[in-house]
């Protein structure tokens, strides 16, 4: 694993030098998507990228979890979590360099 994370100026970036937009159009609309992206799982929607891959918001109930150090017992409460699945496509593209 070569420990290389990609940030949101790395993306800022990228749409920068590959769209042709100023370095503040390529940040607002980074931060568009995000947002938009943000909105809709928050409010419990999929998002269906195509090639890419599907976010769902899946809802997780109460239960007993156990604190591993002490051994204790501890409540879990019910949250909601997202989920991501890869597309194939994305999956090959990962892949491909193997």
């Amino acid at each position: 694993m070569t420990g290389k994370s990609t940030t949101r100026e790395d993306l800022v970036e990228a749409v920068y030098q590959r769209a042709g937009l100023s370095r503040a159009e390529s940040a607002a609309f980074v931060e568009l998507v995000l947002r938009e992206l943000c909105d809709a799982l928050a409010t419990r929607e999929t998002v269906r990228l195509s090639s890419f891959g599907v976010f769902t918001v899946r809802q997780k109930g109460k239960r007993v979890g156990r604190n591993l150090k002490t051994n204790v017992e501890v409540p879990i409460e019910a949250h909601r979590v997202i989920t991501f699945s890869a597309s194939p496509v994305l999956k090959a593209h990962m892949n491909a360099g193997d």
